[in-house]
Formats: structure tokens, C-alpha cells, sequence
């Protein structure tokens, strides 16, 4: 085993560790794959201790911070399995034929709507339509792929409704939250639900009386116990593969739903908006 392996250096430092941090390393041994794709919640619910004790764990080992660790450990699985912590989504690999990677490929995005369908809640979709409904402005934000799927949302939404606007730079995104009052709104997408920018802007919204939604896989991460209302999106996915498309189909998915659930409620209307918005967009064709 390579010294760099996470699980060496964990059976390495194991009789350092203390109680609870062996708890941890017990739990990552047994179920490493299962870890990768975990949020720091999640594994610290699993393993019964607190995310502190994660942290402390992960930091002994040598890494930054969780994020560092869940790598170490995708890479040290892809290191020693081929096909195991693979960062192409399904499991492609290079002798698969284009229409085997075809197949793979349509059964991991089916699976991530699949597991979306199931996770989404009624209640937080009629909220979250409800929110935006009445909000004078929305603010789409993300950071990374997530700014790109925030850009999709706004576009989406803007078909419809003018009052949807996509922050990208996170500089500018402080600065258009630190202006926010009660009843705007902050569209915010994150996979992990665990930024220092989602926290950053999470609490300005806060502070101002404007409301967040989160579109995020994790309902137990840091920035989800700071939003008004969680949307959760399907699909497992390892550091390896970093926006992976799958995750992505998750996300438009949900992004779908939220639209459609705001534009029935005055069908007329945004059938109407959305002509028009065709009529001027069709000057633009030749």
C-alpha cells in the first residue's frame, strides 16, 4: 500500500487516535466507498459522533479539511480498483463500446431522477413556490458548475417572470445580498451545501430579512439549517467527478418542477409573458 494511501495512514495513526475519532476511522474502513460520497453531517450522524470530531479526524490524517479527506479517500479506491471511484458518471470505462458507455450513461442520469422523484417533498416544492411568488426580486447564485446551473434558473424563470437576475462573481454576490430586504429572495444552488460562500451569503440573507432556497443533495448540511427552505436533489457523487452530469439532470430537474409549480398558479399569465418573450426573441433569428 502506497504511503499516501488515506487507509494506510489511518491504520498507521489508529492507536493515536481517540475514542470517538476511532469510531470514524472504524466506520471509513468498513464502508469506504460509502464515505466518499457522504457530507460531513451525514458521516457524523453515521458514525455517532460530532462534525467537530470529523474534522479533527480528517485534519490528523493530514488533510485540509473533510473535502481533502473524501478525496484522499476517492483517490486511494480508484488507486487500487479499476472501475471503483471512477470520475466518469456510470462507470465508464475504456473498453466499454460507445453503446455500452451509451447505456451507462442513461441509467445513471434515469437513476439521478429517479432518486430526485423520491427525495422531493411536496411541502418544501408549494413553499419554495410560494416564496417566490411573492418575492419583489430573486437572485440566482452558486458558485463553480452550481453558478452555471443558477444561470439556467435564471434563464428559465425569466422566460416568464422579470424579476430573476444570476449573480455570478461571489464578490458581487455579497454585494447584492448585503442590499436584500424581507421579501426577496436568494435561489441558491450547492451540491454540498457546505461553501464558505453559501454560508456567507446564507447569513446576510438572514440578517436582512430575505429568504433563501437551496437546491443541494445534503438536507443536513451547514447551509441548509440556514435556509428558509430545502429542495433536494438526487444522484451519489464522488470527488472525482466534480459536476458530473448526472448530478446536473438532477438539478434541472428540480429546477423544472420549482417553475412549473409557480407559472400554474396564473397559467394565463405566463403563457402570455412567455409569447412574448418569443415574439422579441424571434427577431433575433434571420
Amino acid at each position: 500500500m502506497p504511503e499516501n494511501d488515506i487507509f494506510e495512514r489511518i491504520s498507521n495513526a489508529y492507536y493515536h487516535l481517540t475514542a470517538a475519532e476511532k469510531k470514524v476511522a472504524d466506520y471509513v474502513v468498513a464502508r469506504q466507498r460509502d464515505t466518499q460520497y457522504m457530507s460531513i453531517s451525514e458521516l457524523a450522524e453515521a458514525c455517532g459522533v460530532a462534525e467537530a470530531t470529523i474534522s479533527r479526524f480528517a485534519k490528523r490524517l493530514g488533510c485540509k479539511g473533510y473535502n481533502a479527506f473524501k478525496l484522499a479517500v476517492a483517490n486511494s479506491i480508484a488507486g487500487r480498483s479499476a472501475g471503483v471511484g471512477n470520475p466518469l458518471s456510470g462507470e465508464v470505462r475504456a473498453e466499454d463500446s460507445v453503446s455500452d458507455m451509451c447505456q451507462k450513461l442513461f441509467a445513471a442520469e434515469l437513476d439521478a431522477m429517479e432518486q430526485t422523484m423520491a427525495l422531493l417533498r411536496p411541502e418544501a416544492v408549494t413553499t419554495a413556490g410560494d416564496l417566490l411568488e411573492k418575492a419583489g426580486k430573486v437572485l440566482c447564485m452558486g458558485q463553480g458548475g452550481s453558478m452555471v446551473m443558477a444561470q439556467e434558473a435564471a434563464h428559465l424563470f425569466s422566460t416568464a417572470f422579470g424579476k430573476y437576475f444570476p449573480i455570478c462573481d461571489s464578490h458581487m454576490q455579497t454585494i447584492a445580498a448585503a442590499q436584500l430586504g424581507p421579501g426577496d429572495v436568494i435561489l441558491y444552488i450547492s451540491y454540498s451545501g457546505a461553501t464558505r460562500d453559501l454560508l456567507e451569503i446564507a447569513h446576510l440573507a438572514r440578517a436582512r430579512g430575505a429568504e433563501l432556497i437551496l437546491i443541494t443533495r445534503f438536507p443536513k448540511s451547514p447551509g441548509a439549517s440556514l435556509a428558509s427552505v430545502v429542495l433536494q436533489c438526487g444522484t451519489n457523487e464522488s470527488p472525482l467527478q466534480m459536476g458530473s452530469v448526472a448530478a446536473r439532470v438532477a438539478i434541472i430537474f428540480v429546477l423544472d418542477v420549482l417553475f412549473s409549480e409557480v407559472c400554474r398558479r396564473d397559467l394565463d399569465r405566463c403563457r402570455a409573458k412567455r409569447r412574448e418573450v418569443a415574439d422579441a426573441l424571434s427577431e433575433k433569428h434571420i
